[in-house]
């Protein structure tokens, strides 16, 4: 069975992201009381014994990553519906599981069996980071395609004028936008060499036409302007975005990458 997007993870995975290689090993002489997750699965610390195990494991986390020569501040940890598993969030940096002992780091997603459906619990969690970031977006520093009569849903789309399923994609906007969706387009160049023609689009007055152009090959004149685009790639790797297009819903939903416009009006209408 395929997973969208997903890997279990049985034991430890490596934090790529993180730089690290390798998982720490348990240490059989440190007498340390373990760390509890004593609170409900909504994340709300219910007491101040919860409260002190969060901060005990905010402070074990920023140690460990200190002696690995990491320098990520963390910005939340909150339970999850898995005994003794927090989700961690970073400034700059992808969420991720932790340990309740703060030993391990887990990258991925984490599956509960036990219905007629699989439940990816990392999706909602992910996607509340997902919606506070997107929110923190003002259409002006966006492109955006309005919806055709009335708009029935928005999405983000974090693209590239050099991906060629972003170009399949908005070739099909008129499509897309008769359907009722408006779609606001994020710049996220998929490297360092494709920065300055994205910057080139954010800065022309025209931000469509130079988008269509860009994406029809035409060089179009040096940015010179300050442009919002590397802030929006840095947003992009925060909440996992690896590739492009990325497409999310205002709910932080992320929906997939490049899908036929029938296909993503039936997964807004779900």
């Amino acid at each position: 069975m395929l997973f969208t997007r997903s890997k279990i993870f049985i034991a430890c995975t490596l934090v790529a992201g993180l730089g690290l290689t390798a998982c720490s090993k348990p240490n059989s002489e440190d007498k340390q009381a373990p760390l509890t997750a004593s609170a409900p699965a909504t994340g709300e610390a219910s007491n101040l014994s919860e409260r002190n195990a969060q901060q005990r494991l905010i402070t074990t986390l920023q140690d460990g990553l200190k002696k690995a020569n990491i320098n990520a501040k963390i910005t939340s940890v909150k339970p999850t519906e898995v005994p003794s598993l927090y989700w961690v969030s970073f400034e700059g940096m992808s969420s991720v599981y932790a340990t309740a002992d703060g030993k391990y780091i887990i990258q991925g997603d984490v599956i509960r069996l036990g219905d007629k459906t699989l439940h990816n619990v990392s999706e909602g969690l992910q996607s509340e980071v997902t919606k506070k970031e997107l929110a923190k977006l003002q259409t002006k520093d966006l492109i955006v395609y309005k919806a055709k009569g009335k708009t029935k849903h928005v999405v983000y789309v974090f693209t590239d004028a050099s991906c060629p399923y972003c170009h399949k994609l908005h070739e099909q906007m008129d499509e897309i936008n008769s359907k009722g969706i408006e779609v606001r387009y994020i710049a996220w160049p998929r490297g360092e060499q494709f920065i300055p023609a994205m910057e080139s689009v954010w800065c022309s007055e025209n931000r469509q036409e130079a988008f269509n152009q860009a994406i029809a090959g035409a060089q179009l004149p040096a940015a010179t302007c300050k442009t919002p685009v590397r802030d929006m790639y840095q947003m992009g790797l925060n909440i996992g975005v690896n590739g492009t297009p990325a497409i999310y819903t205002t709910e932080g939903v992320y929906l997939g990458g490049y899908m036929e416009p029938s296909e993503l009006d039936t997964r807004l209408n779900k």
